[in-house]
């Protein structure tokens, strides 16, 4: 069996945002089970179709590398109870058709969804709507385990870093659930 490709998509820009410490953490985690990137997508512009055609660079590598994935984990914040404006523009442009003769790219992929929040919802809100969209988009969505972190405070240390004290069990729970859902997918599709 090839070796399983994660995408880590994270939900924020922002460089040392605690989603993003914790898709590094799942990274950890996985270690040398799969391949697993941090999807890196500052550069893509706003959804704008007088520029869909074709493509901008930017676009065109995610979508190659969304493409390449054998699984998303999407890693949300919660921004006023849903996720982010800069995860749904990404999304946005990977629902597109990338031509007349190739459809979008993240159709069948199987996902899984995490998210830590400074706040009492540990991105629960956030989690739903963005389960509406991609299932919507037809992605394979792992809805069990789910990782909803409340009170990031309560997990990070003096300079800012996520440890993961009560969390980390379920961050591994996770972990192992989506190896076995994207490998059982493989399967079902070999």
């Amino acid at each position: 069996m090839k070796r399983i490709k994660i995408v880590a998509i994270v939900g924020s820009l922002r460089k040392e945002s605690y989603n993003r410490q914790l898709a590094l953490a799942a990274k950890e985690l996985i270690g040398d089970r799969a391949d697993f990137e941090l999807l890196e997508y500052h550069d893509i512009p706003l959804m704008n179709q007088d520029i869909e055609y074709p493509a901008p660079d930017a676009v065109k590598r995610v979508r190659d590398a969304v493409k390449s994935a054998d699984g998303i984990w999407f890693f949300t914040p919660e921004y006023n109870h849903f996720f982010s404006g800069v995860l749904k523009n990404l999304i946005d442009w990977l629902s597109r058709p990338i031509s007349d003769k190739e459809p979008q790219v993240l159709a069948g992929k199987p996902a899984a969804i995490s998210g830590i929040s400074p706040g009492m919802s540990g991105t629960g809100l956030a989690q739903d709507h963005l389960v509406t969209l991609i299932s919507f988009l037809n992605m394979d969505v792992m809805n069990s385990p789910r990782l909803t972190i409340p009170n990031a405070m309560q997990q990070i240390d003096t300079d800012g870093k996520l440890t993961l004290k009560e969390s980390y069990p379920y961050l591994e729970k996770q972990a192992n659930a989506f190896i076995n859902f994207i490998q059982r997918r493989m399967h079902d599709l070999s």
